[in-house]
């Protein structure tokens, strides 16, 4: 997925509702109706025409039995450097990456 357009991709939103419905085996009216909204928001949110609030998302997976879970992390520049090998990164998130990794001693930096 490395050179899919953004543009392109759906959102995490409709993502999301349209996994969480063909994980539940349900037709956009049966997940509508247990979650309480028209089967139109369903199809809009799928479709990037809508986007919901977090609480109608949230009551959209619990009704397809699904529960969206969240957690924070502190972000790692070495993420973005292992995924390029540092090219993009600033000078300053090169050296904080290699600086790291030359204090673990794992010769990757």
């Amino acid at each position: 997925m490395g050179d899919a357009d953004p543009q392109t991709l759906p959102s995490p939103a409709a993502a999301l509702v349209r996994l969480a419905r063909m994980k539940a085996r349900l037709s956009q009216g049966e997940l509508a109706e247990r979650a309480g909204v028209p089967r139109s928001m369903i199809s809009a949110y799928e479709r990037d025409r809508r986007q919901p609030t977090l609480a109608t998302l949230l009551r959209v997976l619990r009704a397809a039995g699904l529960e969206l879970r969240m957690h924070l992390e502190p972000y790692v520049w070495a993420d973005d450097a292992s995924r390029d090998d540092g090219r993009g990164s600033s000078a300053a998130q090169r050296a904080q990456w290699e600086g790291r990794h030359a204090a673990a001693g794992d010769g990757s930096g």
